[in-house]
């Protein structure tokens, strides 16, 4: 069973990513800020990690995904972001960090999860 992190600050949004994993065969795990991120990660050993950007406290998911890219432990955990933040210098920024890809809020459920499953395949 592969291991999904999803980080984001809003429970009502880690919920429904939960949701829309749910069709699949996965073990959901949740973190709450890019710190938690961190530690799950390097602790967990997740298949794959669906990062927010913009999260209270010192670590972004900018930051957060720079810190796990950089991290032997973790470096190949493809990260997605997902986040409300749409522009292209931001997504440009997700990337430069090191986001295997980049989704917007609003998301489709569906596009997220033929993502997912193209990602760990």
């Amino acid at each position: 069973m592969k291991k999904i992190l999803i980080v984001d600050d809003q429970v009502e949004v880690r919920e429904l990513v939960e949701v829309t994993l749910r069709s699949g065969d996965y073990q959901v795990l949740q973190a709450e800020n890019g710190k938690k991120a961190i530690e799950i990660a390097r602790a967990e050993k997740p298949d794959l990690i669906i990062m927010d950007i913009m999260m209270p406290g010192d670590t972004d998911g900018l930051e957060a995904t720079r810190v796990l890219k950089n991290d032997p432990h973790t470096t190949g955990c493809p990260i997605i972001i997902l986040t409300a933040k749409g522009q292209e210098d931001d997504r440009e920024q997700g990337l430069e960090a090191g986001a295997d890809d980049y989704f917007v809020k609003p998301f489709s459920p569906l596009q997220l999860i033929q993502k997912v499953e193209e990602v760990l395949e």
